[in-house]
């Protein structure tokens, strides 16, 4: 049976409908918390060992990586996790900080994005569907986005999607890494907002009433499409 280690960054942040849907396919899924308490981003515990690993998937997280000094403690090793991952060949699914770190790790970089993206948004792919590797129509989302800093892939990777604001799905080799959140549904979403402090999400555009509603809107597509995403991911990766 093949297995997954999934990195969250902070107990908020399981991979959701990711691992529902590789535990449909046969797999087994462990997951390691790294950070338990918000207000202290460098209390951490050490990440595992991924030997017997067949798939590293690190989430998504309220950290930033322009912001090293705050996570210093650990956010190096996990670069280095993820070098070493990729140059070994062990797939990885990286989710927009994980994303992200996957562009840091191997040679893209980080910034602040010109425009925050929260709730639920359409890409466009960048190839033809019936292109080799392609991803399919699901592609196009909408996807769940939450985020304030993008990406620039590895100067090798092929960028796969991509909106107005971003660059949102990208592979190099055996190692995909996404900006939206697939893994999502409600629940999650309110997890999510457990810990968000008044006057947040105004300040972006939206209120609490409004993403979960869009999102109750889109949760059962969205479901659907983040099964056609990691089928995808694991037939593309050779899994």
């Amino acid at each position: 049976m093949p297995r997954a280690l999934v990195i969250s960054h902070e107990p908020d942040g399981p991979a959701g409908q990711i691992e529902v849907r590789l535990v449909e396919r046969g797999w087994t899924v462990d997951t390691h918390v790294l950070t338990v308490d918000y207000d202290a981003p460098n209390d951490f515990s050490p990440l595992p060992d991924i030997a017997g690993y067949d798939l590293l998937i690190p989430m998504g997280s309220v950290r930033s990586l322009t912001e090293k000094p705050q996570i210093d403690a650990w956010v190096h090793d996990e670069l280095e996790l993820i070098r070493s991952a990729h140059t070994n060949g062990l797939p990885i699914l990286g989710i927009c900080f994980g994303g992200q770190l996957i562009a840091d790790a191997l040679g893209g970089s980080v910034e602040k994005a010109p425009v925050t993206e929260i709730g639920w948004y359409k890409v466009e792919a960048n190839l033809p569907i019936d292109a080799v590797g392609a991803p399919g129509p699901w592609v196009q989302g909408p996807w769940l986005e939450w985020h304030h800093d993008r990406f620039t892939p590895p100067p090798a990777a092929t960028v796969l999607a991509h909106n107005e604001n971003a660059v949102q799905l990208f592979r190099l080799g055996k190692t995909v890494g996404t900006q939206f959140h697939p893994e999502v549904d409600v629940a999650h979403i309110a997890n999510f907002l457990e810990n968000v402090e008044p006057g947040y999400l105004e300040g972006h555009g939206t209120t609490t009433a409004e993403l979960l509603a869009a999102t109750e809107a889109n949760e059962a597509d969205s479901i659907e499409r983040c099964k056609a995403f990691v089928d995808w991911f694991l037939a593309d990766v050779g899994l």
